[in-house]
Formats: structure tokens, C-alpha cells, sequence
């Protein structure tokens, strides 16, 4: 491993021309200046500097040392602005995976906003609702819903959302509304990828199973059975908070509502963030943020 201690002091006097000069230049006390060209001096078994009480000039070595070590000091800079310049315009690929309809909905119009932004960031993003390996499969970036399990994963909470037990006015006309858990077990639950429902009661999490006459995956189709009055459903208010405002779906058992549950970014524990990465969960919390739902 090769010693850097003195380099840019060295580098500085040759130019400079003045012990003085360079360390006000760097920040730095004449006499650190000395003591880094000197230690420099003596590990290279080398004099690269003649002294004298009015300046300070090349010897023939310093000054073949003086073009390498400036090339290799320009060449670190060109690559410190290569940085900034990708914090400041992100380039590269992201991989990245999020649900299916809340990616469809919110996550991918807010990416696309962030490309439009970076054109040179080009994102291939997997919608799928299983839960996927983020390390193996090698994503920089998975958006997940709800409750999240113990997990080796970073984690941010990016926004939040709010599950509704729904039903129509048709439905509830025809069969009466809940007013408590246990009457659930009487009534159609349109049910999606859990048949378990989950509800606060006395300050504590209960989780209800439900059953009924319809199992899918996908949350429009469970809103679009419950508008057509064939039974009750839980979905998160960005499935059904348009259908709740125009009144064809009305909200049941508000007091049994679980809190408000986190919508996450999570990335690999000893992956450390790059700045376009970085940039676009940031991104993703201002935008969605914006939809607390």
C-alpha cells in the first residue's frame, strides 16, 4: 500500500515556490509542512527540494517526482468531480421491485418523474407481489407495504396507508353492517392474498379470520366486487378512497381500525446507499409522502 502523507504538501511547494505559501494554501502550519516533505524526503531516500532562507526550488529528482505526482493529483480530482457530478446528475442502472398495483399507482409514475429529471439513470423494475430475495436477485431497492418482518434490511418509511372494511350501500341494505369483530363471521368477506383481517380492540391487535365466496390477488377486483355489492372487503384507502368519497363504497367497524401502517424502502444492510439510489428514495419519500393514504 502506497504512503500518501506528503504528496500534496510536496505538490503545493513546488508550486508555491514557499513553505509559508503552502501552508496557508493548505490550511496547514508551515511547520506540518516541513515535518510531511521531510518524512516524505526520508522514505524516498531522496532530496527533492534545495532550501535556502529566500526560496525554495525543484532538485532534478523532486522534479521528476513533482510531474507524476501532479498527474496523479489531477487524475484523484478528475475522479472526485466524476463523483460529485454522479451525486449531482445520477447515472447507472437501478434495480428495483415493488408491488404490483400501489407500483402501478404511485411508486412508478414518481420513478418516472425521477428519470425524466436524470435521464441518465435507467431503472428495470420488477412489479410482483412476493416477496423477493433483494441480495440474491442482486435489486438495489424494494418498496413494501405494511408491517415489515425482522429482517438483516435497511429500512425507511416512506409514506403511510390506511386498510378500510368496506362495503356497498347495496349490500348493507341487504344484509345489515358489522358492528362488532365477531359479526364478521356472518358476513360474505371478499378475501385477497390473507383470509386474515386484522383490527385494534381494547388497545390490542387482533387478527380475524374471514371466508367468503370470493379469493383474489388483486385489490381492484375485490373493490370492483364490493362496489357490485357481493360482499365486505379490507383494502388500503388507495384502492378504495375514491369509490368511499363518491359513496359507493361506505367505511364499517371505524373503531376497530388498526393504526395507520408504513410504506417502506428497504436496501441490503451492507450495501451502502449510492447517491442515485440515495437520490431516489428521497424522491420516492417526498412524492409519496404527499399521498398518505
Amino acid at each position: 500500500m502506497y504512503h500518501w502523507e506528503g504528496i500534496t504538501e510536496f505538490v503545493t511547494v513546488a508550486e508555491t515556490s514557499s513553505f509559508t505559501a503552502a501552508g496557508k494554501r493548505l490550511g496547514i502550519s508551515t511547520a506540518q509542512v516541513s515535518r510531511q516533505i521531510n518524512q516524505l524526503e526520508t522514505r524516498l531516500n531522496t532530496r527533492l527540494l534545495y532550501r535556502t532562507t529566500r526560496k525554495v526550488s525543484l532538485t532534478e529528482e523532486g522534479s521528476i517526482f513533482y510531474s507524476h505526482c501532479r498527474q496523479v493529483l489531477n487524475n484523484l480530482e478528475d475522479a472526485e468531480r466524476a463523483i460529485s457530478n454522479r451525486q449531482e446528475n445520477p447515472q447507472g442502472t437501478i434495480r428495483m421491485t415493488a408491488p404490483v398495483s400501489y407500483g402501478e399507482q404511485h411508486v412508478m409514475p414518481a420513478v418516472l418523474d425521477y428519470m425524466e429529471k436524470y435521464p441518465e439513470i435507467e431503472v428495470i423494475c420488477n412489479l410482483s407481489n412476493q416477496t423477493l430475495d433483494l441480495v440474491q436477485e442482486g435489486y438495489d431497492l424494494a418498496i413494501r407495504l405494511g408491517h415489515l418482518p425482522s429482517s438483516s434490511m435497511m429500512a425507511r418509511q416512506l409514506s403511510i396507508r390506511t386498510q378500510y372494511v368496506c362495503a356497498s350501500g347495496d349490500y348493507i341494505r341487504r344484509n345489515g353492517a358489522p358492528h362488532s369483530l365477531s359479526e364478521l363471521a356472518q358476513h360474505n368477506c371478499l378475501v385477497g392474498n390473507s383470509p386474515y383481517w386484522r383490527f385494534m380492540e381494547d388497545r390490542k391487535q387482533r387478527t380475524i379470520k374471514v371466508s367468503g365466496n370470493l379469493v383474489c390477488g388483486s385489490g381492484y377486483t375485490l373493490m370492483d366486487a364490493a362496489i357490485r355489492g357481493m360482499g365486505l372487503t379490507q383494502l388500503p384507502g388507495y384502492y378504495v378512497d375514491e369509490a368511499i368519497q363518491s359513496g359507493k363504497l361506505t367505511v364499517l367497524l371505524q373503531s376497530f381500525r388498526e393504526p395507520k401502517e408504513g410504506i417502506w424502502a428497504m436496501y441490503p444492510h451492507n450495501r451502502q446507499l449510492s447517491p442515485k439510489i440515495r437520490l431516489l428514495v428521497d424522491w420516492l419519500a417526498e412524492s409519496l409522502s404527499k399521498r398518505s393514504l
